[in-house]
This record gives structure tokens, sequence and C-alpha cells, in this order.
């Protein structure tokens, strides 16, 4: 096969069909950028949940002379009763899930109150007796706080064991369905992607049907006939693919890494390392896609 001539052949069609060129450009620079932007944003998230995830706490509330439910009685819990919870975090069955735990009395736990809800109306009349001593347990491995809850609950003195991964699990619902939907909105502009490129090369093999069948008449084989059309498809998803991974590469670095890290926050921000990453998905996605996509509909027109 003659490269020089397969890559002229190439030249002229894309300079034939130019508005479609442009087409195909853009449809997968768009789709593509969905793509990236979707896979950052599962990063993200999946960045955000072991960050939060590592710090989250399980509770045990110890009972006031206000509780009611749990082991309370409006009974406040006893020295023997917190000598006995203390116990049980260093027993053999949950010290090795323990990595840490602490313990705040009634002043501690009212300094923190006030300066989290300062601003409240509420907060002038709550006295320190209202607030809760608590164990704030840190865990080794996150996920097996069922096991604190479980153990602790039905104990003596004890008000309520809180996960605290429960304040964070709707936050992650609500990042995961919007990752999804930039999903889903990818998917249809790939689709879409994938029409127009067999659109365009159907058109383009159709306004060169002369010269197609005056191939065939000498003898040149399908491959050679097919190649120069699926090459126009790979060249277009080719800079298209490229405008996206640039697209992506500057969302990270000016917006991310720029703006979103230059504002207070204890979050953890993808980086222009997993943004790279991302580059090579996109660049190969984008041809194999116009490819396979322009081989098939070459295929299907020469049959015809």
């Amino acid at each position: 096969m003659r490269v020089g001539l397969v890559l002229s052949e190439v030249g002229q069609g894309l300079r034939r069909n130019v508005s479609m060129v442009v087409s195909i450009i853009l449809v997968t620079f768009i789709s593509l950028t969905f793509v990236g932007a979707a896979i950052l944003l599962q990063q993200q998230i999946n960045q955000m949940k072991g960050y939060w995830y590592d710090r989250a706490q399980v509770a045990v509330y110890l009972c006031t002379q206000y509780d009611e439910g749990g082991n309370c009685n409006s009974v406040e819990a006893t020295p023997e009763q917190k000598a006995n919870i203390e116990q049980q975090l260093k027993s053999a069955v949950l010290a090795p899930l323990i990595k840490r735990y602490d313990f705040e009395d009634h002043d501690a736990g009212y300094a923190r109150y006030q300066q989290q809800f300062s601003s409240s109306e509420s907060s002038g009349f709550v006295t320190p007796d209202f607030i809760p001593e608590t164990f704030w347990v840190s865990l080794k491995d996150p996920s097996q706080s069922d096991a604190i809850v479980e153990r602790l609950s039905g104990v003596a003195g004890v008000e309520e064991v809180f996960d605290q991964r429960k304040y964070l699990q709707p936050i992650f619902d609500a990042l995961n369905a919007a990752s999804y939907t930039a999903i889903g909105i990818a998917g249809l502009m790939l689709i879409a992607a994938v029409l127009l490129i067999a659109t365009t090369i159907r058109l383009s093999a159709f306004s060169r049907r002369r010269e197609l069948g005056i191939m065939r008449l000498v003898g040149a084989s399908n491959r050679f006939i097919q190649t120069p059309f699926v090459l126009e498809g790979v060249v277009a998803a080719l800079i298209g693919s490229v405008l996206a991974s640039g697209a992506i590469v500057a969302i990270v670095h000016f917006f991310v890494q720029g703006y979103l890290n230059a504002t207070p926050s204890a979050t953890p921000f993808v980086d222009l390392g997993d943004a790279f990453i991302v580059v090579p998905i996109l660049i190969m996605g984008g041809i194999c896609l116009a490819a396979l996509s322009a081989a098939v509909a070459i295929r299907r027109y020469l049959r015809v």
C-alpha cells in the first residue's frame, strides 16, 4: 500500500468536507470534555470519601439528667457506668478496631457548642449540663463502625451511639448523582459523535463515488479504499480529543488548583497529575471511537 497516495487521499477528503470535519471536531471535543469531567469528578468524590471517612468518628453520647431515651430515664451517667464504657472500648473485641478515643466532659462539650453555634439565638439558654459527655472514637477502618454501634448501644449510661459517616453519605450520594448525570450526558454526546462520524464518512464516500468506481475497476482492494476514509475520521477525532484534553488540563489548572485551592477548604482536590492520567484515556478513546465508526460506515457503503 502506497502511504503517500493514501495520505494524499486523506488530505483531499479533509479539504472537500471542511464543514463536516469541523462538526466532528466540535462534537468530539464537547463529548470527550464531558467524559473527562465525569472521570475527574469521580476521582474527586473518591478522594473526598477517603479524606472525610478516615476522619469520621463514632460518638458515644452519655446520658444526662434531661435524657429520657436510650438507657437514660432522666438519670445522669454515673462514674461506674463511664468506667464500664471505657472498659468496653479497651476490651479485646473493640480495642483492635480503635485507633484512639477521647473523653469530652460537659465543660469541653459546652465550649465546642459555643464555638459552633455562637451566633444562634438559643445558645444563650444552653448550660453545660445540657451537653452530654461523649466518648469520641476514631477507628482504624471506618467501615467497621457498626461493631462499635452494636456493642455499646445497649450499655447502661449510653444515650446514643452515632456514626458521623451518616452525615456525609447524603452529600456523597448527591455528588455521585451529579457524576452519573455527567456520564449520561457524555454517553449521549459520544453516540452523537459516532453517528456524525459515520454520516460524514458516508457522505464523503458518496461525493467520491466515481473515483471509488474507477479504483475498483483497476483492482484496488477494499482495504486500500477504506483506509483514507478511516484516517479522515481519526484525524478529525484526534483534533477534538486533543482540544478536550487541553480543556480538562486548563479546568484543573485554572479553576481547581487556581480558584478552589485559593479558597479556605479542608477538602483535597484533584491536581494536574490526575488530569494527565485522563488525557491518554480521552485521546485513545477518541481515536478508537472514530476508527471504529468510520470503518463500519465505509464498509457498509462499499457493500451497497
